[in-house]
């Protein structure tokens, strides 16, 4: 004969169970009820001090959302007692541990149920998955995740990352900040203003400030400034990827001039119009029928081939084993850049001799924000499975979880 007890299935402290039965629920169809009501063993505590009171002040009863039995959805009807707390001086709800004063309707570990399906599924899954509604899981997802991640952990290796993500029209943006070191998500702020980064470093202790040694970012003025004014001893390292990215927009302004040239004629405007994308790409990446079509267009423009080649000898500035060997590449590539005398070049060659300091960096400091790139691909994956469109602030508290480090 088997000794196993309903009981051990709701394992509740201080409570009993007065009924479990299964019944026809017009919103969840086949549903197993559970009536559970408090152990009369046990004086009744607050729930917000912790004191025992033996006054009783009234009786109340809610019904809650908890795990299923099996396909059937769990249902308990729970009884509770408000009390008068004799060190808070008020009615307060006695503590019991199958949900929270004011909380959700759903037990404790239907909550935590919900909020690890959350990190595996979109809210809208979940919610289907459960029959619930998807306001009810998402705040739950929030409130577990603002208890882990709602206070910014400002700790870290003393090398930082810092990027914009384009969050689709109309040119908004979301700054991401990482430890390089462990991956981990510090800090996501909206726009890529001086005032976003502010933002961050004003409530960062001073001793965290001070010990950043190296910020790794492109070169945006306002990232620049916040930087220097609030951890003036961090060393700014400018990116590579970001920089030979600059230069790609150098190259399209270049070929949209020539491809207005009145004196080409029109086939051969259209296939310096057409070129677009097979001089962006690196020639590694070229297909094979791109090659040829690669080297007869820059036979037909000089400009187009000065620029193309500029951009593979632009790498290589990175190469350099020295700090005295990089200032050499830099000037080098400086001087041959100006020989073209294109203006997208000189006005791209005076943003690097402006930036220098930043570039040069790169001898002491090897750190750079293609880290942040793989980072950003699943930031926006996140976005795409509806995480916080409507809630930036739970939209963040996503990404850190994404991102916990290493």
């Amino acid at each position: 004969m088997s000794n196993f007890s309903i009981s051990s299935l709701f394992p509740f402290r201080r409570m009993k169970i007065e009924d479990f039965s299964q019944i026809v629920d017009s919103d969840n169809g086949m549903a197993m009820f559970t009536t559970i009501s408090p152990d009369f063993r046990f004086n009744p505590v607050c729930h917000e001090c912790g004191s025992e009171a033996k006054g009783i002040h009234s009786w109340h009863q809610r019904t809650l959302r908890d795990l299923n039995f099996g396909s059937n959805p769990g249902l308990i009807i729970y009884k509770y007692r408000k009390i008068v707390c004799p060190e808070c001086g008020s009615i307060k709800v006695e503590k019991l541990d199958v949900t929270d004063p004011g909380g959700p309707h759903v037990t404790n570990r239907m909550a935590r149920y919900i909020y690890e399906l959350c990190k595996l599924m979109p809210v809208e899954q979940v919610a289907d998955h459960l029959n619930l509604d998807w306001k009810t899981v998402k705040n739950i997802d929030k409130s577990f995740l603002e208890e882990e991640f709602g206070e910014t952990d400002y700790s870290h290796s003393g090398y930082l990352a810092v990027d914009e993500i384009s969050m689709g029209k109309y040119h908004k943006y979301l700054t991401v900040i990482i430890d390089f070191i462990t991956g981990r998500v510090i800090w996501a702020g909206k726009d890529r203003k001086v005032k976003t980064l502010d933002e961050f470093f004003k409530d960062m202790p001073q001793q965290d400030r001070e010990n950043i040694e190296a910020v790794a970012m492109d070169m945006w003025d306002p990232f620049i400034k916040s930087v220097k004014k609030w951890c003036p001893n961090a060393c700014i390292v400018f990116d590579k990827f970001h920089i030979v990215s600059n230069f790609n927009d150098v190259i399209d302004n270049v070929r949209r001039k020539e491809q207005r040239d009145k004196s080409l004629s029109e086939k051969e405007q259209k296939v310096i119009k057409g070129s677009r994308w097979m001089l962006l790409k690196n020639e590694d990446n070229l297909r094979d029928k791109e090659k040829p079509e690669l080297e007869k267009l820059l036979e037909l423009n000089k400009n187009l081939s000065k620029v193309y080649i500029l951009k593979d000898e632009l790498k290589t500035i990175w190469d350099a084993d020295s700090l005295k060997d990089m200032e050499k590449a830099l000037d080098s590539w400086c001087k041959k850049a100006l020989q073209t005398e294109l203006k997208p070049v000189i006005k791209f060659v005076n943003m690097l001799q402006n930036h220098r300091y930043g570039i040069l960096a790169d001898t002491n400091y090897q750190i750079h924000t293609s880290k942040l790139e793989g980072t950003n691909n699943r930031i926006k994956e996140l976005k795409r499975r509806a995480y916080g469109y409507h809630d930036p602030e739970y939209y963040k508290l996503k990404i850190k979880q994404a991102f916990p480090g290493n």
